[in-house]
């Protein structure tokens, strides 16, 4: 479970902001630019949120000619919901 992981990438707004972007456009994704121009930042700039909502689990990428279409990935919210649950049901056991 990559829960720390998950959080920590969610923490951080821009990356919030991508992953509800990208969330409300599935199935199909959007490309690197669009998402950039949605976000307010350059392509550059969001290298590195990719890489780390990518290392995360939250999203997936695919190369599809000279473009990179990013899509959300909801297995990992999901199983870090499903870990939060746990936890609190067995909180209220204790």
């Amino acid at each position: 479970m990559q829960a720390m992981r998950i959080m920590s990438a969610l923490a951080q707004s821009t990356r919030l902001d991508v992953w509800r972007l990208l969330v409300s456009r599935r199935p199909e994704g959007m490309m690197a630019g669009d998402i950039a121009r949605a976000v307010g930042l350059s392509k550059n700039g969001m290298s590195p949120h990719f890489t780390i909502l990518s290392a995360a689990g939250l999203i997936s990428s695919e190369k599809i000619g000279r473009s990179i279409v990013y899509k959300a990935s909801i297995a990992a919210v999901e199983e870090l919901s499903s870990f939060l649950a746990a936890a609190c049901d067995e909180g209220r056991r204790t």
